[in-house]
């Protein structure tokens, strides 16, 4: 697929595109680990109008829609200085949010998408970029074979998460 991948920031004009389109995603990806197949207490912390405008007003937050050839295909949420352990938020970013629709899955685009975060990272002079990802499922080899390495173990700590998926890893990369 060769098709040219995009970074938008996303503005008050595109937040609605941004929620729907991080909504939808979500939901296509990881309704397995909500109890009844309910996200709310998910969407509710981390994908509301309310939430992304206080991220939009932070200098240290940056969200974005993913774009290729003019359709929003999904979004990323980065944390600038993010420490993590003995990693000091000065040379720590964290790749909060990577969503995309399953439409676009499986085309190599998430390839691209953790090329973008890795060069953002490099441009502001970050040395690690990390995240947090499930033990269970296709991501953790997905991050393994592009360059993440396991650092230690994390949990799921909203209410209503099933506590067989629970379980979640740290990983880290270096730049």
């Amino acid at each position: 697929m060769n098709h040219s991948l995009i970074f938008e920031e996303v503005t008050p004009a595109t937040l609605e595109t941004y929620l729907s389109v991080g909504i939808k995603s979500y939901e296509e990806h990881y309704l397995h680990l909500w109890e009844n197949e309910d996200p709310t207490p998910y969407i509710s912390n981390g994908l509301t109008k309310m939430v992304v405008e206080k991220e939009l007003a932070d200098p240290n937050v940056v969200n974005y829609l993913v774009k290729m050839d003019n359709a929003t295909v999904g979004i990323v949420k980065l944390v600038k200085d993010c420490r993590v352990d003995e990693l000091s938020s000065s040379e720590s970013l964290k790749a909060e949010k990577i969503y995309l629709l399953k439409a676009y899955a499986g085309k190599g685009l998430g390839k691209k998408v953790l090329q973008l975060i890795e060069d953002y990272a490099r441009d502001i002079h970050k040395k690690v970029v990390w995240l947090d990802t499930m033990q269970k499922g296709n991501p953790i080899q997905f991050y393994q074979k592009n360059g993440f390495v396991i650092k230690r173990e994390s949990e799921l700590v909203l209410s209503g998460a099933k506590p067989s998926e629970k379980a979640m890893w740290i990983l880290t990369k270096q730049l």
